[in-house]
């Protein structure tokens, strides 16, 4: 017999949609002993926030997301709405006793990220960031293959992430749909959207970055802004690149842009080691590409004329996630992350293993991502605590 795990959704919008359908469907594929019920969503706009909870099947709505957090008939609060709106509302619902997953990145800057990880650890209460792209089963894979030791000592990271969006001068910033350009209201640019996601799974892979240093770019400096009608400055990072090395003395590179024409979401990330290399492309997400040079149990080097990369279709009822979903051949999708994301979370809240990442250690991914920024004012090599 299941148990009732009452959600309220805050957020319609892009992730608003990916949350709500991870917990419709949870249920469905993964046998967890708590099953989520769509209790109440919360928006602003009361219009559109009654047509999303109609749509997902949520049993009521709110306009404030405070009497969200005070129902008694919520047990979890998800952050699915702007980066400066998740402070606030992280230490209302930790202080009411409620489990808070939240959108990424944790916080607009380190200071909120530091409250927000005491609030939570405080209360004691079950908390998550969704960083989805460690549930891509080839991503998973790929933490086995290291953690196997078929990679040996690492050498080099490097990753891109790369969009073109806002390359027209006459994108505005602002509004509901384009706050991702608002510095007042997401923090930063590229670094804080798309390096978050390449940092997060960085350190998942390799361990810690201890040491960065960046250069930005803001390559429109002046866009109408769709809230106070006026031409305003840009404050975001349109591109950055940054140099990284790791605590276990590997180096990185890191480059993200929305800038770089005919690339929609363009995502990878390749680790080379001594006795082996993965590689990674989100545009390919069924994809997992290995080179294999030695046997990671005797040392002893493969044959020069087989060696080659090795391109392994996650698919497999063997591979990560793969045998709650379709049979062998038959690929999942972005939504997917998300359930098994979700999966996770519910089954730690079995075993008392809380599923990661959480805000601990979502707060030293938004430390690099600070660091960067510094690093860029200053042209300068920063130390990560």
């Amino acid at each position: 017999m299941s148990t009732p795990l009452n959600v309220g959704m805050i957020g319609y919008g892009f992730m608003g949609r990916a949350h709500s359908n991870a917990y419709r469907q949870v249920s469905q594929f993964f046998q967890r002993k708590y099953r989520p019920v769509l209790k109440a969503c919360c928006g602003r706009n009361e219009a559109k926030i009654k047509a999303f909870a109609e749509n997902w099947g949520y049993e009521s709505y709110e306009t404030d997301w405070r009497r969200l957090v005070e129902r008694k008939d919520i047990d979890l609060i998800d952050i699915g709405s702007p980066n400066n709106t998740h402070r606030e509302i992280a230490l209302a619902a930790a202080a009411a006793g409620k489990m808070v997953l939240c959108e990424k990145p944790l916080a607009m800057n380190t200071a909120e990220a530091e409250e927000m990880t005491a609030a939570v650890e405080r209360a004691g209460v079950p908390n998550m960031v969704w960083f989805n792209y460690r549930r891509v089963p080839a991503i998973a894979l790929a933490r086995q293959i290291i953690d196997e030791g078929r990679i040996g000592r690492p050498f080099h990271y490097r990753a891109t992430y790369l969009q073109d969006w806002t390359i027209a001068e006459d994108v505005p910033q602002g509004g509901p749909a384009l706050w991702r350009l608002d510095v007042d209201v997401a923090g930063s640019g590229v670094t804080g959207d798309l390096l978050a996601h390449s940092i997060d799974t960085a350190m998942w892979l390799n361990g810690p970055i201890v040491r960065v240093v960046a250069a930005t770019e803001t390559f429109v400096k002046e866009r109408l802004h769709q809230v106070t009608g006026k031409v305003q400055p840009v404050g975001i990072d349109d591109a950055c690149m940054f140099l990284a090395i790791f605590q276990n003395g590997s180096m990185g590179t890191f480059e993200s842009t929305r800038y770089a024409r005919g690339r929609k979401n363009f995502n990878t990330f390749e680790l080379n080691g001594a006795a082996g290399s993965v590689y990674f492309d989100l545009e390919e997400p069924q994809i997992l590409q290995y080179f294999k040079y030695a046997d990671p149990k005797t040392g002893a080097k493969i044959e020069s004329h087989l060696t080659g990369w090795q391109k392994i279709h996650v698919t497999n009822f063997e591979h990560p996630y793969m045998n709650k979903w379709w049979v062998p051949g038959c690929t999942i999708g972005y939504e997917h992350t998300f359930i098994n994301a979700l999966a996770d979370f519910l089954e730690g809240l079995e075993t008392g293993s809380p599923a990661q990442p959480d805000f601990r250690c979502a707060l030293q991914t938004q430390k690099v991502c600070d660091a960067v920024l510094a690093s860029a004012k200053t042209g300068q090599w920063q130390q990560i605590a």
